[in-house]
């Protein structure tokens, strides 16, 4: 045991659990953060680390490529990027000099390259910005609106539609916003005063529980989450001197996307944007633009994994992926590895209302920890807490995972409720994740709460069925769901997806997994199904598929 400045509080060194108050503590050093009450943006903290001596001179900058069209080869050098960014930003003051750090910006598109130099833009103005995906219908559109009540919107003229007419747009295909990127800046453009406690953004969840929520992320929030993922990787560069081509599959409106461009772009990063996912396009893009490193989830992991096109791409550039979204089984993970030997998973757990990371692997040894989704970030705290008791547990114990962290929400957006049921008083996000961390302080996740199957008085995690399922080679992909019962309550029910050309049975699928698990986690009934509804961060909409199988059972009545 190691004892720290108080000397009666002791932190385990293994776990960083302290026993006297039930607080897990991150194992990573801890990283240093401007004072809260300094003025300033994530965008300029992140120019600030991509002009520093260790990560960019001026001469680089005028070379060093960062977005690539993976499409059209069409591609941006930072200093182009960042003269387009100081047009964009003195178009849009001289167009709306009422825009203020008050203020929300709508943005409705696909990934092109024009979305990273809108963020950065509109950040630097003090712009809240709220990207949602553009194929969310009207309804869900005029849901995210009534939260964020922007003050301006930003979309493409085909999805430009689906906006209330009551709000101005701009179309970022027009010639009036293309002649906005090219505006000659007269004089130094200023950025506005921005407050660290001020809305960066407010992003949607994916609204697995309930309705859609506008998670209200602050400049602070971010700020610390692109702190600890600089300093990390300033360590890892000086064991490896690679410049780095990161190919980005992830929507730029989810969390995992929008902190990892600006993760890119403070480190002097190059990346390559798909406008629509494709497997085929994805493998092409790695093998043409020598991509060292792809953020992936698991639905991906899955399909490299098994698919037989990888064997006909040069994939040797690959260097890793960083697996989050939803858990990754130890069964894929493996089998990865034997595929892809030279490639590296890192797996990592955040929540939008993290503004990302809260956990991850660093290194190859903790990368060999598969099923973890790693250890606590820095400045980050957890605890795990009995659903029933609402008592703080040791490691081994599974309970529900509370995180706090200068990188947690400031809120949800018009939802007061919401926010009181997720953040306590002391600032405990509650995540509604079922985990534990074992003796080393790695986080494991079970399964979320409110998706657990009761089976008779047992619960059963339908994650860790999806594991097993996934690693039976006929199965292309697979999800569990809770299935009503008279005498059970609920059953395990699964969904498969077959590999082409399989016959594999319902049968012999479920003798598989019953040879594998405990009798009260045997899966008691199976359906077969073209693909597996998702959302854009790969989580599995199960009530899509409970809706289904009820609609299924009543119309066989």
């Amino acid at each position: 045991m190691a004892d720290t400045q108080s000397s009666h509080i002791i932190i385990d060194p293994r776990n960083g659990f302290c026993p006297q108050t039930k607080i897990y503590h991150s194992l990573r050093p801890a990283v240093p953060l401007p004072p809260p009450s300094q003025p300033l943006s994530i965008i300029q903290y992140a120019l600030s680390l991509l002009h520093s001596p260790t990560t960019a001179s001026s001469s680089t900058l005028s070379t060093t490529i960062f977005l690539i069209d993976s499409a059209s080869g069409r591609h941006l050098t930072y200093s182009t990027f960042l003269q387009q960014v100081a047009s964009l930003s003195s178009s849009l003051k001289a167009l709306h000099p009422s825009l203020s750090n008050k203020d929300v910006a709508f943005v409705l598109s696909p990934p092109s390259l024009h979305i990273p130099v809108l963020y950065f833009s509109l950040l630097s103005l003090g712009v809240a910005l709220s990207p949602s995906n553009p194929s969310s219908s009207p309804s869900e559109i005029d849901h995210q609106i009534r939260l964020s009540k922007p003050a301006v919107a930003f979309a493409t003229s085909d999805i430009s539609r689906k906006l209330p007419a009551n709000i101005p747009v701009i179309l970022l295909d027009s010639p009036q916003f293309l002649s906005m990127l090219e505006s000659k800046v007269s004089g130094p453009t200023n950025d506005a005063a921005v407050n660290q406690s001020d809305t960066a953004a407010i992003l949607y969840s994916s609204g697995t529980t309930g309705k859609v929520k506008g998670v209200v992320i602050t400049h602070r929030n971010l700020i610390a989450l692109i702190a600890g993922l600089y300093h990390n990787k300033l360590a890892k560069d000086e064991e490896e001197n690679t410049h780095s081509v990161s190919l980005f599959t992830l929507p730029l409106f989810h969390v995992f996307g929008f902190f990892m461009l600006i993760r890119a772009a403070s480190m002097g990063e190059s990346v390559v944007l798909m406008e629509k996912f494709d497997f085929v396009k994805m493998l092409e893009a790695v093998a043409r633009h020598r991509v060292t490193y792809i953020p992936v989830t698991p639905p991906l992991v899955v399909a490299m994994a098994k698919s037989d096109l990888v064997d006909k791409y040069d994939l040797s550039s690959l260097r890793s992926l960083g697996c989050g979204g939803a858990p990754l089984g130890k069964e894929v993970s493996e089998r990865f590895r034997k595929k892809f030997p030279h490639v590296e998973i890192f797996q990592g757990y955040g929540l939008t209302e993290t503004s990302g990371g809260a956990t991850r692997t660093i290194g190859p040894e903790e990368a060999t920890r598969h099923g973890s989704a790693g250890r606590l970030s820095e400045n980050m705290e957890a605890k795990i807490v009995d659903p029933q008791t609402g008592e703080a547990l040791p490691p081994g114990q599974r309970g529900e995972l509370w995180l706090r962290g200068p990188a947690v929400m400031k809120g949800y957006a018009g939802d007061d409720a919401a926010t009181a049921a997720t953040l306590d008083s002391e600032g405990w996000l509650k995540t509604g994740d079922l985990c534990y961390f074992d003796s080393d302080g790695f986080l494991f996740i079970v399964d979320r709460l409110k998706e657990l199957i009761k089976y008779k008085a047992y619960q059963v995690p339908p994650a860790e069925l999806e594991h097993l399922l996934q690693s039976i080679p006929e199965v292309a992909d697979a999800a569990v769901i809770p299935y009503p019962d008279e005498e059970a309550g609920q059953i395990p029910m699964a969904y498969i997806v077959r590999k082409p050309g399989s016959t594999i049975s319902a049968t012999e699928i479920m003798d598989s997994i019953a040879k594998q698990v405990a009798p009260y986690k045997k899966i008691r009934r199976v359906a077969f199904i073209n693909s597996i509804p998702k959302s854009p961060a790969g989580k599995i909409l199960r009530r899509e598929l409970v809706s289904l199988a009820c609609s299924t059972a009543s119309s066989k009545l």
